[in-house]
Parts: C-alpha cells; structure tokens; sequence
C-alpha cells in the first residue's frame, strides 16, 4: 500500500511539472492566483536585473519583452513543424470509353426459295463473290414454261383480234361493243403473259445484293419446300459494330464520331472508323445505350460474328491530383494542407476518384502548388512551418539536408 502511495504521489508531482514547463501560460495561471514558485520560468524572470533606461519595462502579468520564448506567454517559443511537399498535378478522366461489341455486315440477305420444287442445279459455290442479279439457283420450270408460252400465243392472238375489229368498226361493219369486248380480250391475255412470266422467273434464285455466299444449305435433286433456305449472302465491304455505352456518356455520343476498334482475332492490329447510328432509347434494365459504328473493310480482313473492342475519344474533365498521403477529414469533410509562404494553409479537398499513384479532388489547387505529406498531424491553420523537402509552391524544389 505505501508503495503504491509514493509511487502515485511521483506521478502526480511529475504531471504538475510537465504542466509548468510545458503548458504555455501555466506560470501565469499561478501568478494569477497568488502562487509564486522558487523556480522555473516565472521565479527566472522575477530574479533578472532591472531594465536599463530605454529599455523595456514589465509586462502586465510578471512578463517581459525580448525573454526566451519571442513574448509568448510562459516564456515559451512556438513551435516550428518539419514538412515534405509534393506538387499538384491535373489528371484528365472520362477521356476514353472502351467497350466490347460484335460485328455484323453492312448488309445481309437469307436465299429463300419463293415456290416449292424440284432443285435441278446451284450457279455458287460458299465464299464466291456475287454481283446484283447474279443467278443463284435454279428449280425445274417444265410446267411454268409451258404455261408461259400459252400465254403468249393467247396474247399474240387477241391483239389480233383486236387489230380486225378495229379495222371493221371503222367502217361500221361491227358494233362498238364488239371493239370493246376485243379490247378487254387482248388487255387481260397480257395480264395473263406477265402472270406467267413471274411464275416462270420465280423458278431461278438470284442474288438481291452483292456480297459473299455463304454455305449452300440444299442440294441439287432435293424437293426444296417453298421458304426453304437456300444460303446467305453477305456483304462485308464495311462491317458494322454493336456496342452498349454506360448512360453518363448518352449526352456526347453523336453520330460521326470517329471510333477504332480491335479485332480479338488479328491482335496488334487497329480499324478506324465512325459512329454511323445510336439507339433512340436507354436500355431500363441495364442503364446502357446501343450504339453502331461502321467499319470500312476494303480488304475483307474482318468477318461478321467477330468480337471487337471499340475504343471512343471524349474531351473529359480535368481534376487535381495530390498524394493519398495528404488527405485529412473534419466535421466538414476531407481537406489538405497547403504550403504557401513558410506557413500551412487548410484547403478542402472533396474526393473524386482514387488513383493508384494520386487522388483526384475538386478544391482550389493549381498545378505545381505544395502539398504538405509529411508532418500533417501538428498543423493548425497559419502554422509556420519549415520546407525539409519538396516544391515551395514557386516551382523551385528544396531538397533534403
């Protein structure tokens, strides 16, 4: 028990005198209550000699002026912190967009057989190369031609039939209403030739667009139902790239912006081109906007199916950087401390993005101003400081002693 005494008794006289001599104006507190101690700052500053004529005379409070310590109450000198600066640099975000989209043909027909019927032969092999109009296949057209050339001797014999009358209502030999009816005769045998005609033409495939074949999904001999696929046709002389843009970016996505994209299957290789159509509504569920871009592909290096990806340039915002090290929190949120003029000046900093080598912040920094990183802990706002190393703001670094 007598040991814990004495050795609480040790504590508490060593905490009063670590309060006296370094707690600022802890002499004073005691002057002020009547307390004069036999030593420390205040018992130095009663035993010094009187001032000289034109000197100085006694503070109010037992202080003098020019004493250790500047004036500072308590004799003490205010203290000095040590800092490092790093400088402020401007990042550039939301510059690039990139995305993942797959490539289609600029234009693409599915072959259909229009009617059904014996196939008796396929023009094409996968892979060539067809113009318009080029034939593709052609069924069995037996029937049809026979029905076209009736039509066209029925054709042959009404108009002249109708040439006959005309001649005979002229000179009133027949009645206009024979005319008529000739007339009406030949009219419909034409209707009938054309019928014919279309029918027989629906007995050959030709190729709508130009492009490559595809594969031939018949085969000669086969009875080929109507609507059957015969293959496809595609042409790739530009592709097009689908691709889905996050919501922020739906303001500045405009039609003719230029884009480059990257094959997965040709590595190294880049493809520019444009945005040629974007999407009139964004997508509710993923919050993401459709976009086409067009590819020119002169040199059929690119096929449809391919995955790409697509690469977009916007102007972007430009933000501070400053090193995670300097960033503080208060009441009010994150702030750094500024070097500026040999003393410490708070600025709020509010976080924008973080950065493996810096944290991007919206507050009132320039480029080159002096970030303290180090010794950030004893500052307080006006605090002089001393630059051990780093910019001073100036753009003149100081290097480490």
């Amino acid at each position: 028990m007598i040991r814990q005494f004495v050795a609480s008794i040790a504590v508490l006289a060593a905490a009063v005198l670590a309060w006296l001599f370094f707690a600022p104006g802890a002499p004073q507190v005691l002057s002020n209550a009547g307390i004069v101690l036999p030593f420390g700052p205040q018992a130095q500053a009663d035993a010094s000699p009187a001032p000289q004529s034109g000197g100085q005379g006694p503070r109010p409070g037992g202080q003098t002026q020019g004493g250790p310590g500047g004036g500072r109450p308590g004799g003490f000198a205010p203290r000095t912190t040590n800092v490092i600066t790093t400088g402020v640099t401007l990042v550039r975000i939301n510059d690039t967009l990139a995305a993942i989209g797959e490539g289609t043909p600029v234009r693409s027909v599915t072959v259909a057989a229009n009617s059904g019927g014996e196939l008796t032969e396929v023009l094409v092999r996968p892979g060539q190369v067809v113009e318009t109009g080029a034939t593709i296949a052609r069924f069995d057209a037996a029937a049809e031609q026979i029905e076209y050339d009736r039509a066209q001797l029925a054709l042959e014999d009404a108009r002249a039939t109708f040439t006959r009358t005309q001649g005979l209502a002229s000179t009133n030999v027949v009645a206009g209403t024979a005319l008529t009816a000739a007339q009406l005769s030949a009219a419909n045998a034409e209707l009938a030739l054309r019928n014919a005609e279309m029918a027989l033409s629906r007995r050959t495939i030709e190729s709508p667009i130009s492009g490559k074949v595809g594969l031939i999904r018949v085969t000669p001999g086969n009875y080929v139902p109507a609507q059957t696929t015969v293959t496809s046709i595609d042409d790739t002389s530009s592709i097009l790239i689908d691709f889905w843009v996050p919501e922020r970016y739906a303001a500045q996505i405009e039609p003719g912006m230029a884009v480059s994209v990257n094959a997965i299957a040709l590595p190294g290789q880049t493809f520019t081109g444009d945005i040629s159509a974007i999407d009139t509504r964004i997508d509710p569920a993923s919050r993401t906007l459709q976009v086409q871009a067009e590819i020119p592909n002169p040199e059929n290096r690119l096929r449809a199916g391919m995955s790409f990806t697509v690469s977009l340039a916007f102007p972007g915002e430009t933000y501070p950087a400053v090193n995670p090290l300097a960033i503080l929190w208060s009441a009010e949120g994150s702030y750094v401390w500024k070097y500026l003029d040999g003393k410490a000046t708070r600025v709020m900093a509010e976080i924008i993005q973080r950065n493996s080598d810096g944290v991007l912040v919206r507050a009132d920094l320039k480029p080159g101003d002096a970030i303290i990183t180090e010794g950030i802990l004893q500052l307080s706002e006006g605090a002089s400081v001393t630059l051990l190393e780093g910019p001073d703001g100036t753009g003149t670094p100081v290097a480490a002693n």
